[in-house]
């Protein structure tokens, strides 16, 4: 039996899309939930805005367990919940702990499952600490996990350095390693096979050459755009990977992480800096063939210039899957907030369609990052001739 490839084609694309749709599986309240204010009215109702008390009416109840589960998406943990069911204390959640490293007076290692989704005191070496369900951040605390907030309601407890190994940092990791194993083995195809690649490496050649061919040649040039093909390919499948798995049903949100957009941003900004030439840095402090008044005004535009690329390079990144993240699962809350025949079918639709178009802003966010990363090395590595000097 032959079947047509374009329904193949089909399916494929609805599964891939339908992925996120999943993430519905996880419950709302995670151990770094921090919950969202849903009216000054219902703030004065309750002081537990997680927990959800009982003063709160229905309608608000679920108005704030709608925006909790947005921001269980969004936010990291200290452990990785895959999913939950039940409610309230009856709670089941299915996953696994994640290693706690805080740096308060010495190390202090421990595994999440102490904190018991962040409910429980973690005592170590005769320290406690708790997980904050406001901010989703370790402080000390006492053996009962008080915290002391001033009048601006800011917790006051001190906090320790937290180098825990995070759900996203987990991630980062895992990326990291899927990306040594697949390149590595592709190195090692083109070695047996003749340059020819196998498996996986057939689809990944294309894309490859594309980065080379259309991207780092022409905007570098194809004197110095060897040197800088490892930061791209890294930074691009980096990117795409990351976004992917954002769009699983694991909950995980790392490049709506402003901390790692703004990481690959500053890298990004030091090779820049630190490859440059002479003309990179002629160009910006003293321009050639302008009149000298004009430069001394120019000069600190051009030098903030340098600055504000890397800035915009993490804000767009950031911006754009952030964004896309909170109008998806919002779409998905909304199924369950009309809960009619037609309110329902048209928010699944509706996110649905975004699914699909998630997919392709993964790649276009990747592919956006890396263009505008070999631009940059392209100015600086770029050789002046100033013929405008001589007129």
């Amino acid at each position: 039996m032959v079947f047509s490839k374009k329904p193949l084609q089909f399916i494929l694309a609805a599964l891939v899309a339908c992925l996120p749709l999943f993430s519905s599986a996880n419950n709302p309240v995670d151990s770094t939930a921090v919950p969202t204010e849903v009216a000054h009215s219902a703030e004065a109702k309750t002081h537990d805005e997680h927990s959800g008390s009982e003063n709160l009416s229905e309608a608000e109840k679920a108005e704030l367990e709608r925006k909790n589960y947005v921001k269980h998406h969004l936010l990291d943990s200290h452990d990785f919940t895959l999913f939950s069911y039940g409610e309230g204390e009856h709670a089941k959640h299915i996953g696994f702990p994640l290693p706690v490293i805080l740096w308060d007076n010495g190390i202090h290692f421990f595994m999440s499952s102490k904190f018991h989704h962040g409910e429980a005191v973690a005592e170590s070496k005769g320290n406690f600490y708790k997980i904050n369900h406001h901010d989703g951040k370790v402080y000390k605390t006492d053996a009962e996990g008080t915290f002391t907030e001033d009048e601006k309601g800011h917790v006051t407890n001190t906090q320790p350095i937290d180098f825990s190994v995070t759900k996203n940092v987990l991630m980062i990791l895992i990326v990291g390693l899927i990306m040594l194993t697949l390149f590595a083995g592709l190195g090692k195809s083109y070695k047996k096979n003749g340059s020819i690649a196998k498996g996986a490496g057939r689809f990944f050649e294309p894309i490859i050459l594309y980065i080379r061919d259309d991207i780092a040649i022409p905007n570098i040039g194809e004197k110095h755009y060897k040197k800088y093909m490892s930061f791209l390919l890294t930074i691009f499948f980096f990117i795409w990977f990351l976004n992917m798995f954002g769009l699983t049903p694991l909950g995980v949100n790392i490049t709506g992480n402003i901390a790692v957009t703004a990481s690959l941003a500053i890298l990004t900004y030091l090779i820049t800096t630190f490859t440059a030439k002479k003309d990179y840095w002629k160009h910006i402090f003293w321009m050639p063939g302008v009149p000298v008044p004009m430069k001394i005004i120019l000069a600190p535009i051009e030098l903030l210039g340098t600055i504000i690329k890397p800035f915009s390079l993490s804000i767009r990144l950031y911006a754009n899957m952030l964004a896309g993240h909170v109008v998806l699962m919002t779409l998905i809350s909304l199924m369950y907030k009309f809960d009619s025949p037609i309110g329902s079918p048209l928010s699944f639709f509706l996110a649905f369609v975004l699914s699909l178009l998630e997919v392709l802003v993964a790649l276009l966010q990747a592919y956006i990052f890396t263009m505008l990363a070999a631009l940059y090395f392209g100015s600086a590595v770029e050789e002046h001739h100033h013929e405008e000097a001589h007129h």
